[in-house]
């Protein structure tokens, strides 16, 4: 943003929460021996239906959380939200991840586990259920399929 009365750029307000969901470091061999990295995944939101996940790797931990959080503004949806909650019951499957996500009424609360409770939180929702039926503890591929299960809501359905 530029001001009117000076030439200066004003840096803008970012308006975003984030939230570190997972932190690893990997490692590839080389001849020389292990190389390490780091590889972060980062959810973004505003707390008002707008959230992004985002996965970087970088050669230490501060390069990787800030190019996870850059990649995650990239890839920012905008989830429908009636009432505190989703407008219908969704399922999703993403790699070996299969989860079911259901409207719940206002004071239910956010009953979620883990990665998708994150998710569920920085996009706003505040009444929701929801079930992983898959063994998978892979915090990243759960948090990508909560994406993809907010993804497939659709705005225009009517109310019973």
């Amino acid at each position: 943003m530029f001001d009117k009365n000076r030439k200066k750029r004003t840096p803008e307000k970012k308006e975003f929460d984030h939230k570190l969901l997972h932190l690893s470091r990997v490692a590839r061999m080389t001849s020389g021996g292990r190389r390490f990295k780091f590889r972060a995944v980062t959810v973004i939101g505003n707390k008002k239906g707008k959230v992004g996940l985002g996965i970087a790797k970088g050669k230490d931990v501060a390069q990787a959380i800030q190019k996870s959080k850059k990649q995650a503004e990239k890839n920012m949806i905008l989830v429908p939200i009636h009432n505190d909650t989703i407008p219908h019951q969704v399922e999703a499957k993403f790699s070996s991840v299969k989860l079911l996500m259901r409207p719940q009424t206002k004071g239910k609360g956010l009953i979620a586990g883990g990665a998708v409770r994150t998710v569920c939180h920085l996009a706003g929702i505040k009444n929701i259920s929801s079930k992983i039926t898959s063994r998978t503890k892979n915090k990243m591929n759960i948090a990508r399929a909560a994406i993809e299960a907010l993804k497939k809501l659709k705005a225009d359905v009517k109310d019973k």
